[in-house]
C-alpha cells in the first residue's frame, strides 16, 4: 500500500468526526490485493483528558481516491509516553471500505480487521498525530 504526503486539496467529503465515515457509500476491494491508492492525512482530533495524570488520545482521519471512489479510514490512537502513540483498539477501524475474501464473501470485522491494520501500518500516521501535538502543545 503506498502513501503521500499531507495534501491540502479540500475533501469533496468532508470529515468532522471519524464516525461520518460510515455515512460514505461502500467501497468493495479485494481483501488480498486492496487497490493501490495513495492514501492522505485529513486531519487529527486530540483530546487531553480532565485529569492531569491521565493521557493524551485521538483520532486520526485518512482518505484516498480510488477508481470505485473516495475510500476513508480513521482510528482511535492514545499516547503511551512522549513520542510514543499507538492505536487504540486494533480491531475498531472505521472505514467505508468493505474487504471481499477469495471466495467473494464480505469479510466480518473479524476477519477484515488483520488486512486494515496492514493498511494502517503503511502510513505515516504516527508523523502525523506527532505533528498534531507539537502544535497543540505549542
Amino acid at each position: 500500500m503506498q502513501h503521500s504526503a499531507p495534501q491540502t486539496r479540500p475533501n469533496p467529503l468532508p470529515v468532522t468526526t471519524a464516525w461520518a465515515l460510515r455515512a460514505w457509500p461502500p467501497l468493495l476491494w479485494q481483501a488480498t490485493g486492496p487497490e493501490h491508492v495513495r492514501f492522505h492525512h485529513l486531519g487529527t482530533r486530540i483530546t487531553l483528558a480532565g485529569d492531569p495524570s491521565g493521557g493524551v488520545t485521538g483520532q486520526t482521519v485518512w482518505a484516498a481516491k480510488s477508481m470505485d471512489g473516495e475510500a476513508g479510514m480513521a482510528w482511535d490512537w492514545v499516547q503511551l509516553s512522549r513520542g510514543v502513540v499507538a492505536i487504540a483498539d486494533p480491531m475498531s477501524v472505521v472505514t467505508n471500505v468493505r474487504l471481499i475474501g477469495d471466495e467473494g464473501e464480505v469479510l466480518t470485522a473479524h476477519e477484515a480487521a488483520r488486512y486494515l491494520n496492514e493498511m494502517v501500518r503503511a502510513l505515516p500516521w504516527q508523523e502525523e498525530v506527532q505533528r498534531a501535538l507539537s502544535q497543540h502543545l505549542n
